[in-house]
C-alpha cells in the first residue's frame, strides 16, 4: 500500500504526467482500470499566475478521478509560490514540481531538468510552494545531469529536507533524454538515502515490470508514462487485450470519457492521436489508425470504431 503524507492510495502504480496526453479523459481511464494516483500534464506557473486560457482549461477535473496530482513547472520559486496558492484553490490532492522534464523549451528556462544544476534554486522552489500550499507537495527529477554527474541522492536528500512530501526518480540523465536504459540501481540508492516515499519511474512497460522494480529497489510506488498511452491495462495485473474486441471496449470507453468533456462538435487531433495508440502491434494497425486520422469529426470516429468491430 502506498502512503504519501496523509493519503493512501489503493495501487502503488501511477499515470505519470504527459504533456499533451494527460488531460481529464484519460486520467479518468486510468483511474477505472487500476492507477492509484494520476498525474496532470506540466502546468506553467507563468499561464497558472497570468491566468491563461490554456493554462486554466488544464485545471478541469472530476471527483471520479481522485486521488489526482497536479503538476507545475518553472524556474522562479516566488512565481511557483504564487501559483501553488492558486493551484490549491482547485483542491488537488497533491501538488507535484517538475524537476525531471528534459525537453529544451522547459530547460531553456531553467525549468524541468534543468534545476538539478541549481539545487539551491530547486530548493527554494520546494520550499515556496510547500509554504504557499494546503496539500502535501512532491518531486519528480531524474538521476542527473549526465552520466557523470549522477546526483539524485543529494538532490532526494534537498528534497526531503525542504519538506517535499514524497520523490519521483526517473532512472535516467538530463542528457539520455527518453533514450537508452534507466538505471534502477541509482533509484534502489535514493530509497536507501531517504526516509520519504521514493516512486520508481523508467522502462516499465507492464504491471509485472513494476512489481520487479518495487522488488529490486525497494521504491514504495511506480509511476508508468509512455508505455500508458493506447495501453490503460498497463496498470492491471492482466495486461493489454490480444483480442480486438475487448480492445475496442477500452477505445470506446476512452471516446466516451472524451466526449464528456468536449464542446459539442470539437474534435482536436489529440483525439485521434490517443485512440489511433491503442491499436499498435496488430496485424492491421496501420489501417486503422489511417481511417482515424481520417475522420472530420466526432460522429465519423465513432463510425469508424464500429466498422472496425462490425468486421471482427
Amino acid at each position: 500500500m502506498l502512503q504519501i503524507a496523509n493519503l493512501t492510495f489503493d495501487s502503488p502504480f501511477i499515470l505519470a504526467p504527459l504533456a499533451g496526453y494527460t488531460d481529464l479523459p484519460f486520467r479518468r481511464l486510468c483511474r477505472e482500470f487500476g492507477a492509484g494516483l494520476v498525474v496532470s500534464e506540466m502546468i506553467s506557473c507563468h499561464g497558472l499566475v497570468y491566468k491563461q486560457a490554456n493554462t486554466l482549461a488544464m485545471l478541469a477535473s472530476n471527483p471520479a478521478e481522485r486521488p489526482v496530482s497536479f503538476q507545475l513547472f518553472g524556474a522562479d520559486p516566488l512565481i511557483m509560490g504564487q501559483a501553488a496558492a492558486l493551484l490549491s484553490t482547485f483542491h488537488p490532492d497533491l501538488i507535484d514540481i517538475n524537476m525531471g522534464c528534459p525537453v529544451k523549451k522547459v530547460t531553456k528556462r531553467g525549468a524541468g531538468a534543468a534545476l538539478m544544476q541549481e539545487p539551491q534554486t530547486a530548493r527554494a522552489i520546494i520550499e515556496n510552494v510547500i509554504s504557499n500550499s494546503m496539500v502535501p507537495v512532491t518531486v519528480k527529477t531524474r538521476i542527473g545531469v549526465d552520466s557523470q554527474h549522477i546526483s539524485a541522492l543529494d538532490f532526494a536528500r534537498m528534497a526531503e529536507d525542504a519538506g517535499a512530501a514524497a520523490i519521483t526518480v526517473h532512472g535516467r540523465t538530463w542528457a539520455q533524454g527518453f533514450t537508452g536504459i534507466a538505471d534502477w540501481e541509482v533509484i534502489a540508492q535514493v530509497k536507501q538515502a531517504v526516509a520519504i516515499p521514493v516512486i520508481g519511474n523508467g522502462d516499465i512497460c507492464s504491471h509485472a515490470q513494476g512489481l520487479a522494480m518495487m522488488r529490486q529497489t525497494g521504491c514504495d510506488g511506480i509511476m508508468i508514462g509512455r508505455a500508458a498511452l493506447g495501453n490503460p491495462w498497463v496498470f492491471t495485473p492482466g495486461g493489454k487485450p490480444t483480442e480486438l474486441s475487448p480492445l475496442l471496449d477500452g477505445v470506446c470507453r476512452h471516446l466516451e470519457l472524451i466526449e464528456q468533456t468536449l464542446p459539442a462538435g470539437h474534435m482536436p487531433g489529440c483525439i485521434k492521436n490517443h485512440l489511433g495508440r491503442y491499436f499498435k502491434g496488430l496485424p492491421e494497425s496501420a489501417s486503422y489508425r489511417k481511417m482515424i486520422y481520417d475522420c472530420k469529426d466526432l460522429p465519423a470516429l465513432r463510425q469508424v470504431l464500429a466498422s472496425i468491430r462490425g468486421n471482427i
